[in-house]
């Protein structure tokens, strides 16, 4: 059988189990129809709609607290890390809109949906880290050139604390929701809030030199903090180049795998392929079926191997399954061939 199935559980109904199934699905509230697995998408969206929301209001009253420590004490690496507050909550924009576009229907022409703006998102979060790395080195050496006193020092060290714990607290919760709901473009957004972290303490810590008459000792840390920045950096980059090339954890391809071959009449696996979409996983698979099953049997094993692809796999929303016969003896099958070349 070389059709393949692609089921969307509102569209197909299967007379022969629709009342059992209407009532475990009345009676059992952790359904895995692929509707409710959409709701839970558009959950996630709006989670991280609600992140960055949040996280905007932390950085904006951060940086406009450090602005006013600015305006008495003209401290430049203070008007600095305050530019790297203001820059990190404005990187809220580019993901809102890309959470808003995924929540767009597919269409004719995007047939997918918008889910992948996401991963452009993530694109200009790291140019904007990238960005920030060559500030902070290029500030840091400009002062190692012509150092500058700094001005009411407990001040700019309360603003530097400020700074830091404000940034450190939207680290955490956009790298905590990011990861719960897949996106990331958030996590990478959650690691640039926490570059700016280390910004701020590198003020503090060149606040602390200067008041022991050090004026090297800013520069000096500013230096050491852009290489934390670029350390940063390259796991940001790292991890949203892997989803821009459909990169997925090994581990949910065996998790897809030990679920398939625990369906009763599927045979064998062949091509198994999971691909994020946004913060949502899609699956394609060929699953090897008796050779004597008939067409409505095959179907069915089809049903039956998706849901428990859906059950098995978090976060995935569609499962496309292409059922093959399997071969007679002597026939080599070109699913298997071709996964086992692979895995060789």
């Amino acid at each position: 059988m070389s059709d393949r199935h692609e089921h969307s559980h509102p569209h197909h109904h299967h007379h022969h189990h629709s009342l059992r199934h209407r009532l475990s699905h009345l009676l059992t509230p952790h359904s895995h129809e692929t509707a409710d697995k959409v709701d839970s998408a558009l959950e996630s969206s709006a989670r991280g709609m609600r992140a960055l929301w949040v996280s905007l209001v932390v950085l904006g009253v951060t940086a406009l607290a450090q602005a006013l420590v600015v305006a008495v004490s003209g401290s430049v690496a203070l008007l600095g890390d305050t530019v790297h507050n203001t820059a990190d909550a404005l990187t809220a924009v580019p993901l809102g809109i890309a959470f808003v576009l995924g929540r767009r229907a597919a269409t004719r022409r995007f047939t997918y949906g918008y889910g992948r703006a996401e991963d452009l998102a993530g694109l200009v979060i790291v140019l904007t880290i990238a960005a920030s790395a060559a500030f902070a080195g290029w500030t840091a050496i400009d002062r190692l050139l012509d150092p500058r006193p700094v001005q009411h020092v407990p001040a700019v060290a309360v603003a530097a604390l400020v700074g830091f714990a404000g940034n450190e607290w939207v680290a955490r919760y956009r790298i905590r929701v990011g990861r719960a709901i897949g996106s990331a473009a958030l996590v990478a957004d959650g690691l640039h809030a926490r570059t700016d972290g280390f910004t701020s303490l590198a003020v503090l810590l060149g606040a602390g030199g200067a008041a022991l008459g050090w004026q090297l000792a800013d520069p000096i840390v500013g230096l050491a903090i852009t290489a934390a920045i670029a350390l940063v950096l390259r796991d940001a980059a790292r991890e949203v180049f892997r989803r821009v090339m459909d990169a997925v954890d090994p581990a949910l391809v065996d998790r897809a795998e030990r679920a398939l071959t625990e369906v009763p009449g599927v045979c064998g696996v062949g091509e198994l392929r999971l691909r994020w979409i946004g913060h949502r996983l899609r699956a394609e698979v060929a699953v090897v079926v008796d050779g004597d099953a008939t067409v409505r049997e095959a179907h069915r094993i089809a049903v039956d191997a998706e849901h428990a692809l859906l059950h098995a796999v978090p976060r995935l929303t569609a499962a496309l399954v292409h059922a093959d016969p399997e071969p007679a003896p002597g026939e080599a099958d070109p699913h298997l061939a071709l996964a086992h070349h692979a895995v060789a």
